[in-house]
Order: structure tokens, then C-alpha cells, then sequence
């Protein structure tokens, strides 16, 4: 299946936050560090919850990703 270059784009996009995530929560239950709301003022700063919204969201483009690819 082709895919065009916008697609390549996001997907590495969503892997990378992926990636961010899955480490930010290994070191918050390794040692109770949430590295994203240390950097961006605090888990409840508007910088925290767009980096965590959009975590979330490419959690989910992911998984349709996956689905979509069988």
C-alpha cells in the first residue's frame, strides 16, 4: 500500500509522543519525576496538558493505524 509522505510525517510525529510518553511515565514510577510538567510549569500548565493531550492522540492514531494496516 502507498503512502504518501503526510502519512509517513505523522506517523513518525506520533511515534516520537509515543516514545515521550513512555518514557515520562517509566520515570514517574521509577522515581516520581514527571519530566513533561517539571519542563512546562507543572502538570496542570496549559503547555503539560496539550503535550499530554496530544500524546494521547497519537496513542490512538496508532492503534488505527494498526487495525487499519491488517
Amino acid at each position: 500500500m502507498y503512502k504518501g509522505r503526510e502519512t509517513i510525517l505523522l506517523t513518525w510525529i506520533a511515534l516520537i509522543l509515543i516514545i515521550i510518553g513512555a518514557l515520562n511515565w517509566g520515570l514517574y514510577g521509577l522515581f516520581g519525576v514527571d519530566l513533561v510538567a517539571k519542563l512546562f510549569g507543572g502538570p496542570r500548565s496549559l503547555v503539560s496538558r496539550i503535550i499530554y493531550t496530544l500524546i494521547g492522540i497519537s496513542g490512538l492514531y496508532t492503534i488505527i493505524m494498526l487495525i487499519l494496516r491488517r
